[in-house]
């Protein structure tokens, strides 16, 4: 597990790590729950609507999503304004470099989301977030990193 935590007040989760986990997925879901686990023996661990939204398409009903992302361990956050903010200059920067989706996507947002509350964030996208976040504390698989 590659980590960073200096002065970090807390973990984010990404949707990806989630869905390792509830799919059970055979390559990453081990690696998804040890990272997990962690952050959760470290210091709290957050989700946003957005990876909260993410998850949800795995279930049927709100009630077996909730089971499974039990708020008591894993908070939810509401997304900060200055997140928004930050978001849209990520996904300015993108546009610049060359890519194409017109609207700012989700993981802007959550990147954004980490780091203005000083959040690690969790995740096996590490490169993309490097890369647009320089600077923000991401725990990942050694691959990703």
């Amino acid at each position: 597990m590659s980590d960073s935590t200096d002065d970090s007040v807390g973990y984010l989760v990404d949707s990806n790590v989630l869905l390792d986990i509830i799919t059970d997925d055979p390559v990453w879901a081990s690696w998804s729950a040890q990272a997990l686990a962690e952050a959760v023996r470290r210091s709290a661990v957050w989700i946003n609507p957005l990876v909260y939204s993410e998850v949800s398409l795995a279930f049927d009903t709100l009630p077996a999503l909730d089971e499974a992302i039990p708020s008591d361990v894993i908070r939810r956050a509401d997304l900060p304004w200055s997140a928004g903010f930050l978001a849209a200059r990520a996904h300015q920067a993108y546009r610049k470099r060359g890519g194409t989706r017109a609207t700012t996507l989700p993981d802007f947002y959550i990147g954004a989301h980490a780091v203005v509350q000083r959040l690690t964030l969790i995740t096996r996208d590490a490169r993309r977030y490097r890369t647009t976040f320089p600077g923000l504390r991401v725990v990942s698989p050694p691959a990703a990193v």
